[in-house]
């Protein structure tokens, strides 16, 4: 199965971190993968987005124009990536910051206050872990086996002591995605 995934928000979001994070999990589960960034000069507070395709098949190419899943952090990007996910596919959107939520009614639209959760358990370093546990719960793309062995990979050694936070940020994640429609 392939699944071909838009992640995006502004900088300073662990959005590229998230992207990351799930393309090692996906090799570490021996599936063909793509990771591709995208971000303004800014980094901090500018646009970011990263593409994410995961797959049981050699991927094509890793430029896309429609999507399964978009996962949405801000309003400037739900208003560009809304469109662009297929019919019957699955937009997940952090409810902090978005003035007008999804309106479309032929995709999967759920809602994760993740920003909101975050905050209320200290835990703003691991906001992104919050959604992409979401994400599992919704479209499990890889294990949290593998997305624990692929923060060993990707953070640091300094902050291997955050690991346990983010092993709890993925499952508080797990619990606090709805679905919408």
């Amino acid at each position: 199965m392939t699944h071909e995934i838009i992640i995006s928000g502004f900088g300073g979001q662990g959005v590229l971190s998230m992207g990351k994070i799930l393309a090692y999990s996906g090799l570490m589960e021996g599936k063909e993968v793509t990771w591709m960034p995208a971000y303004g000069p800014e980094q901090r507070g500018g646009t970011a987005n990263v593409t994410v395709i995961v797959s049981d098949e050699p991927v094509s190419s890793p430029i896309l124009s429609s999507y399964d899943v978009a996962i949405i952090l801000n309003q400037p990007s739900l208003d560009k990536f809304e469109p662009k996910v297929k019919k019957g596919g699955i937009l997940i959107y952090d409810g902090n910051g978005i003035n007008v939520p999804p309106q479309r009614k032929d995709i999967n639209v759920y809602r994760i206050d993740a920003m909101d959760t975050a905050a209320k358990l200290n835990m703003i370093k691991v906001f992104n872990m919050m959604i992409l546990g979401g994400l599992m719960k919704v479209r499990p793309v890889v294990t949290i086996e593998s997305v624990l062995k692929a923060l060993r990979k990707t953070l640091p050694e300094r902050h291997h002591h955050l690991i346990p936070m983010n092993e709890e940020a993925i499952r508080k994640g797990m619990e606090i995605i709805v679905k919408e429609n």
